[in-house]
């Protein structure tokens, strides 16, 4: 059983890592309130990011890029996104220096957003959209060690799903705000990135607000030492290749919204909402899969990975409502498979390596979605048909992974 600091514990879904997170310091009480004050940082930082990535594809495109040129550059910022944090996380674990690192990521992130309203093509908007994502890169493995010691005392499912869907709230939020600015203002993209910068400064007070009120969060991911830090165990590879799958199937908004712009099915005000919706439909599915991921472990994945492969066919085919259904489609499993991968990661390695598995297991994540978008990019300008046949097949691909993977960790 793991406890969970109530009198309700919750069945153990898979053998613990070699080392569990010591929770230093932490009570439950004390340990949700970190997960729930971290959320509405991640609230804000959402609200703001978010916000803009619901509309960068089209404003790229008004800027003169092409639909290639939208995939490689979504693609190559979450390369860098998720490449980056091989080396924050073991910088993290090296220096053991949380707050730090995770203070200067979101210093970054926050910044580059409202300064795309100051772009003057496409190149500029590029780089301001890849600065971003390494921002995150910077603090996001930093952040997880810290979610993660909280959450052993609360279920790491339910810790990570909570902090997702505040998460996602403001992922909604965001695109919400943004699609207000384009109907009040006539279309003008760069009047709502410099609005969002109001929430790019609430997420940066916020987060300080929570590194002086939780100063010792993630020390105790370092007060044991651990015979079996040298290796990951087989669940760890066989589900990191199925993540990859996901990833290289996984068509970024970008490419979306650059699609419904250039077609008729959905008006440019609702490109945003659309983003929105599937961000609340991604938060909301994270809190459940949260929960059963605690009881029934990861083979939850399986079914939610086989309905959300239905999602190119319906958003690059489909009438309004079918491209809709398909954009929540698509959230669910970006909301899900984002908040269970940190539970899961955590679930299996050693505490003291613990920023370094976050930095290997999304570098292989990211270099497989920059892959699959520059790959889904240069389809579409070729073949609609191709490049949802390739988005739906590399996500069915994964599940056979998944699946050995969540029965390796029963059976560990």
């Amino acid at each position: 059983m793991v406890y969970t600091g109530s009198s309700h514990p919750l069945p153990a879904p898979m053998t613990p890592a070699p080392t569990a997170v010591p929770a230093f310091a932490w009570s439950p009480r004390s340990a949700l309130r970190f997960v729930l004050l971290f959320g509405v940082v991640s609230l804000f930082a959402d609200f703001a990011y978010e916000g803009a990535r619901a509309v960068t594809g089209p404003f790229l495109g008004l800027l003169g890029a092409s639909g290639l040129g939208v995939g490689i550059i979504a693609g190559a910022g979450e390369l860098l996104g998720y490449t980056l944090r091989l080396a924050s996380g073991r910088a993290a674990d090296r220096t053991r220096r949380y707050w730090p690192i995770a203070l200067t990521g979101y210093l970054v992130q926050m910044a580059a957003v409202p300064a795309l309203a100051l772009a003057g093509s496409w190149q500029a908007a590029a780089a301001l959209m890849v600065l971003e994502r390494a921002g995150k890169a910077i603090r996001k493995p930093a952040a997880g060690v810290m979610l993660s010691e909280a959450g052993l005392r609360i279920g790491r499912g339910w810790a990570f799903g909570v902090h997702d869907a505040l998460d996602r709230f403001g992922a909604l939020c965001g695109p919400l705000a943004v699609a207000w600015v384009l109907v009040r203002h006539r279309a003008d993209y760069r009047l709502a990135f410099a609005w969002l910068g109001v929430p790019a400064l609430i997420c940066l007070s916020l987060v300080v607000t929570a590194r002086l009120g939780f100063a010792d969060a993630g020390r105790g991911a370092h007060q044991a030492a651990s015979a079996a830090d040298g290796r990951y165990p087989p669940a760890f590879w066989w589900y990191l290749g199925g993540a990859a799958l996901v990833g290289f199937g996984f068509a970024d908004y970008p490419l979306i919204a650059y699609h419904f712009s250039r077609g008729s099915s959905v008006a440019a005000p609702w490109v945003p909402l659309f983003y929105a919706a599937a961000m609340g439909a991604g938060g909301a599915a994270s809190l459940l899969f949260g929960r059963l991921y605690d009881r029934f472990g990861l083979i939850v994945l399986v079914p939610l990975t086989l309905a959300v492969a239905a999602f190119p066919p319906l958003v690059f085919f489909g009438g309004f409502d079918t491209a809709l259904l398909g954009a929540l489609l698509w959230g669910i499993g970006l909301g899900v498979h984002e908040s269970l991968m940190s539970a899961a990661v955590a679930g299996v390695v050693p505490a003291q390596r613990l920023g370094s598995a976050y930095g290997l297991f999304t570098a292989a994540f990211g270099l497989a979605w920059f892959a699959g978008s520059a790959t889904l990019g240069a389809l579409y300008d070729v073949s609609l048909t191709a490049a949802a046949a390739v988005s739906t097949a590399a996500q069915l691909l994964a599940l056979p992974a998944l699946l050995i993977a969540a029965r390796k960790l029963r059976g560990a």
